[in-house]
C-alpha cells in the first residue's frame, strides 16, 4: 500500500471505481427501489458529479470518498426525475425518485452537507476516514462555510464514533421504525461541526 493522496474532486478515470465504492457502502439504501446491482450502478454513475467530493487515491486505486453537497450541487445530484424514469421506466423510476427524496438534505445558508463518506475495505483502519473529514473541514473553511452537517444511521455506530472523535456533535435524532423493514434502519442522527473562521 503506497502513499495516500487527497484531493478535491474525483478524477474522471476513477469514476467506475467511485460508483462501485459508493454502491458497496450505500447501495442497500436504494436497493429496495433498484434491486439489480448493474442497473443501480448505472443510475449512480448518471447521478455522480465528480467535482463535488474529496477523494483519497493510492497509486491506481480510489480508496476513499467524502461526498460534498453545497449550494452549487452535490456528488449524487446529477440525475433528475426524468432521468430516473428514462433509465428505470415509469413505475420503478417513480419509486426510486420517492425513495431517494427521503435521503435528500438541502444545505442551509453557509452550510456544507456531507453526501456520504466511505473507505475501501482493504484500506480501513489506517485513518483515511479521519483525514477525509479533515479535508472536508479544510474545504469548508477555504470556501466560506460556517458549519458542516451530516446524518448517520442507527445501524452504523462506528461511523458515529468517528464523527464524534472528529468534533461533530449530535443535534437531532429522527425515528422512523415503520420504515426499518424497507430501509434496513429505523432512525438517524443529525450531527454538525462548526467552522472556526479564525483558523485561517
Amino acid at each position: 500500500m503506497g502513499e495516500i493522496i487527497y484531493q478535491v474532486g474525483i478524477p474522471d478515470q476513477f469514476k467506475e471505481q467511485a460508483v462501485a465504492l459508493y454502491d458497496e457502502a450505500f447501495g442497500r439504501k436504494i436497493s429496495v427501489a433498484i434491486e439489480d446491482d448493474a442497473k443501480r450502478r448505472e443510475v449512480l454513475s448518471s447521478c455522480f458529479v465528480l467535482e463535488h467530493a474529496i477523494s483519497a487515491l493510492s497509486e491506481d486505486r480510489l480508496v476513499g470518498i467524502a461526498g460534498l453537497h453545497t449550494g452549487k450541487g452535490s456528488l449524487t445530484g446529477g440525475a433528475e426525475y426524468k432521468d430516473l424514469v428514462s433509465m428505470l421506466g415509469f413505475i420503478q423510476g417513480n419509486i426510486a425518485a420517492l425513495l431517494l427524496s427521503l435521503y435528500e438534505r438541502k444545505p442551509r445558508q453557509g452550510e456544507l452537507v456531507m453526501d456520504g463518506i466511505t473507505v475501501l475495505s482493504g484500506y480501513r483502519g489506517r485513518g483515511i476516514g479521519g483525514v477525509l473529514l479533515d479535508k472536508v473541514k479544510e474545504y469548508a473553511l477555504q470556501n466560506g462555510f460556517r458549519s458542516i452537517r451530516l446524518d448517520v444511521i442507527d445501524t452504523n455506530p462506528r461511523a458515529k464514533v468517528l464523527y464524534e472523535r472528529n468534533g461533530f456533535k449530535a443535534v437531532k435524532r429522527e425515528e422512523f421504525p415503520y420504515l426499518k423493514k424497507v430501509l434496513g434502519f429505523g432512525g438517524s442522527e443529525t450531527m454538525t461541526f462548526n467552522i472556526d473562521v479564525n483558523a485561517q
